[in-house]
């Protein structure tokens, strides 16, 4: 298998997480960024965004990218609190089997990148089975117990790599609560 990344430098990679805080699990791409950047130090070639319900305005941001990693929910028929990966041609079609409107932005969002040839080389999408998506701030049980394992498998797929991604020690790791509460 030929090397994306066979140009020089480290590869330039996004993780955006998406999704809508206001509807529970469907936060749950949001509050994963929030804890990854709250836990851990990354390199300067990795780049993470809260793209909340934006769709077709990130596109500046995945231009130039080498790898694309989103963070959402995904509905997939496993028990709520799954830890899913998705790869390469399913991750726009997994968008267009949609379970909110901000995936719709989504799929709009790769398509525009493909024709104007900007999509990253490779795209993976990291995920958690919600167990509810309704009006309510928080994550349900089931997910926040999957979150920790979720982001392990995104600082792994990181060291894989190449990036060197450093836990935080217990006493720079912030205790402060999320603007939108607990996750």
């Amino acid at each position: 298998m030929e090397d994306p990344f066979s140009s020089s430098g480290a590869p330039k990679i996004l993780i955006l997480g998406v999704g809508s805080i206001l509807m529970m699990d469907e936060g749950l791409g949001i509050r994963a960024v929030e804890e990854l950047e709250k836990r851990y130090r990354f390199p300067k070639n990795v780049e993470i965004l809260d793209g909340g319900t934006s769709g077709i305005e990130l596109l500046s941001y995945i231009a130039g990218k080498d790898y694309l990693i989103v963070v959402d929910a995904i509905k997939s028929g496993n028990s709520p609190g799954t830890v899913l990966r998705i790869e390469g041609a399913d991750v726009p079609a997994r968008f267009r089997t949609r379970i909110s409107p901000h995936q719709l932005g989504i799929s709009d969002l790769i398509a525009t990148a493909t024709l104007t040839d900007e999509l990253p080389k490779k795209l993976v999408l990291f995920g958690i089975e919600p167990k509810e998506i309704v009006m309510k701030l928080g994550l349900s049980d089931e997910v926040k117990k999957g979150m920790d394992h979720l982001l392990e498998v995104i600082v792994e797929e990181l060291k894989r790599l190449g990036c060197e991604v450093a836990a935080l020690e217990p006493h720079e790791i912030s205790q402060a609560e999320s603007v939108w509460g607990e996750i």
